[in-house]
């Protein structure tokens, strides 16, 4: 039951923004059924003169609670002997976390403030980059070719799919396009950087294992023209036709696991930076 002399002040000092320890408080006080707080969050208090004033006005008020999730030494350091001072209630949100995780590990943290935020830009580049792939897998949009970081060329069945989604998790956007003999070659591609583009060739025994395991997959036949020898045969004569053309970097991916082919290509884009 909520009662005003139970009323709760949290204070919550970070040497960031803040949002992990009020996620963490307002988390913690909902367990006790209460809407009687208040939260008061100071973002980035990295420095003894600003920590200072805020420990201060907690000692003054009754039932104050400060959570922090300062990383740098001095600071919580501070925070643990002032608050011993002034008789505060206190939660070291990053304390016991980075101290077992340090004996596990056997060496000491960076305590750099904002690590997490990073993180978590990171996730969303990432995000944004296999949405990319998916909308411009197999040639769906040939705009894609210029919009991306890396261009994928190359007959069905070279891994350009789940390459582009691999990529897409080292922060790459990439479009591919299939070669096709009847299809025209988006004039995109013709446009785009030759070190952008990476053109994909395989063995045609490779190639024919694959589509079969395809068709097979599919329920279908695995006579069709698509796994035929003579047809792929065609279809790598006309990648290696174009590629040839784009005078782009070619890989032969038949006995190349999506990881090695991987490493190829983005040791292949560092080289040209």
């Amino acid at each position: 039951m909520d009662n005003l002399d139970n009323q709760l002040y949290i204070f919550v000092i970070s040497d960031s923004i803040g949002e992990t320890g009020e996620l963490i408080a307002k988390s913690s006080v909902r367990q006790f059924e209460s809407d009687n707080y208040q939260i008061f969050r100071y973002p980035y208090h990295n420095s003894v003169e600003q920590i200072k004033p805020v420990l201060e006005k907690a000692a003054k008020i009754k039932n104050s609670l400060i959570v922090y999730t300062n990383v740098v030494q001095e600071t919580r350091e501070y925070i643990k002997k002032k608050a011993h001072e002034l008789n505060l209630h206190t939660v070291d949100v990053m304390g016991e976390p980075m101290d077992q995780i340090e004996d596990i590990l056997g060496y000491e943290p960076l305590r750099e403030p904002g690590l997490i935020r990073r993180l978590d830009e990171n996730y969303f580049k990432k995000v944004e980059c296999v949405e990319f792939a998916v909308k411009y897998d197999d040639g769906k949009d040939p705009r894609g070719a210029k919009k991306a970081d890396l261009c994928l060329v190359g007959i069905s069945r070279t891994s350009k799919t789940p390459l582009s989604m691999y990529l897409a998790n080292k922060l790459l956007k990439v479009a591919n396009i299939p070669l096709v003999p009847e299809v025209p070659v988006p004039k995109e591609v013709y446009e785009k950087d030759v070190n952008k583009i990476i053109g994909l060739t395989a063995n045609p025994e490779k190639i024919i294992s694959v589509r079969e395991q395809r068709l097979k997959s599919l329920g279908l036949t695995s006579g069709a023209k698509y796994a035929n020898y003579d047809r792929i045969r065609e279809e790598l004569d006309y990648s290696k036709q174009v590629m040839e053309e784009l005078g782009c970097f070619v890989i032969d991916v038949s006995d190349k696991a999506i990881e090695e082919t991987a490493e190829i290509i983005l040791k292949h884009i560092r080289a040209g930076k």
